[in-house]
């Protein structure tokens, strides 16, 4: 069965934070290519809106054409704020439908309004579990499924979520993820622009990578103690830089409580294009971002998850990420087991085509792009044939 067609529409690309600029980048790229009447609402999650004007520079893309500036605050604070921005926005706009991806408050935030207002919500990213209810990703992810009329799942494990809790599955489609676009088409931007190796004196496959910003683990002196602890042990052990671009959140929690940072090279935080190069370059990254662990599979780069669980099993399944816990002696055994690996897993998350996918999708104008509920798209691990 394939999802039906919707007639041609004007679609609303909600986003808040940097990783949904970077995976809603290729919907953006594909409403331009194929005419489409959009626009992005900002709603400034986590950064000023000169900093993100920064980060929309950086990766060629158009300013948004609203920007909320919501800020930081609590969960329900930041959340309400959130959710009467975007109505006002969307009274005035009238979109067909608006999307949203990931698991932030913005999705949650952006899927209820437009439900609210019986405008047709897309989920981009949809069907990723970590099954971990104290996540408040967690949270945000399952509602926004099930208030969503169109579920972009990337992989056929999160269509089987979304069918598990009762998803019609007319209302699935398997894409790939859009971060696959999102690496292949900044890599090109990364290797003009970047020069974050060179300025801070790194050779390929020398150093590794580390990133860390969740709440559960930064916000707790005793677990950030104990990751850093690891990352220390892990220094000591093989003589390699350790790179660690810092969240504020996480430098605060450092400082707070004068946590020893022996062998750590704290650098502040870096654009995409510069973590890109960070990234493909590491020997391995440790992190707690499940967008990290998706990038690093499709880099072919070996990844350590400093969580006790994933949303992103395909990554454990295919041999590329392993998770490691906080424990500081686990996270130094997760990272000898990983580099004693072979880098020949294959990228579960699709070919680089899901934003021109979902946009013709949503558009009704597939452009010669056939897809099956159900049936996940081929896979090429040859950049040269995404265009």
């Amino acid at each position: 069965m394939s999802l039906p067609a919707m007639p041609a529409c004007k679609i609303a690309i909600i986003l808040g934070t940097r990783p949904e600029i970077i995976k809603m980048s290729p919907i953006i790229r594909a409403c331009e290519a194929l005419g489409v009447d959009y626009f992005i609402l900002h709603t400034g999650q986590h950064y000023s809106h000169e900093m993100d004007r920064a980060f929309f520079e950086e990766l060629e893309l158009p300013e948004p054409k609203y920007n909320l500036d919501v800020g930081s605050g609590t969960h329900a604070d930041q959340t309400g704020r959130i959710m009467a921005g975007i109505e006002t926005v969307l009274m005035e706009e009238k979109p067909e439908i608006v999307l949203v991806q990931g698991d932030t408050n913005t999705v949650l935030a952006g899927a209820l309004a437009a439900t609210k207002l019986q405008i047709r919500v897309g989920h981009v990213e949809a069907g990723l579990r970590s099954f971990d209810r104290t996540m408040p990703e967690e949270i945000n992810r399952v509602v926004a499924d099930h208030l969503s009329y169109h579920l972009f799942a990337p992989t056929e494990t999160a269509r089987q979520n979304l069918l598990l809790e009762g998803v019609e599955d007319t209302r699935i489609c398997v894409t790939g993820n859009t971060i696959v676009d999102a690496v292949f088409q900044n890599q090109e931007l990364s290797k003009k622009k970047a020069t974050i190796l060179k300025d801070l004196g790194l050779k390929p496959g020398e150093y590794f990578l580390v990133t860390s910003h969740r709440q559960e683990n930064v916000d707790s002196p005793e677990t950030l103690r104990s990751i850093i602890t690891g990352l220390a042990a892990i220094h000591r052990e093989y003589s390699r830089p350790i790179i660690f671009p810092m969240h504020p959140r996480t430098r605060k929690t450092v400082e707070q409580f004068a946590i020893p940072l022996d062998g750590i090279t704290v650098i502040e935080p870096v654009g995409f294009l510069d973590f890109l190069q960070l990234e493909s370059s590491a020997c391995l990254v440790l992190t707690d971002s499940g967008g990290v662990q998706e990038e690093t599979c499709i880099l072919g780069v070996p990844c350590v998850t400093l969580r006790e669980n994933t949303e992103r099993p395909e990554t454990i399944e295919v041999g590329s990420n392993l998770l490691a816990s906080t424990v500081a002696g686990e996270v130094l055994a997760s990272v000898r087991q990983m580099l004693s690996r072979p880098r020949t897993w294959k990228n579960p998350y699709g070919d680089g085509m899901a934003g021109r996918l979902i946009i013709s999708l949503c558009n009704g104008m597939a452009g010669g792009l056939t897809v099956t509920v159900g049936t996940t798209l081929p896979l090429h691990n040859d950049y040269s044939l995404i265009r």
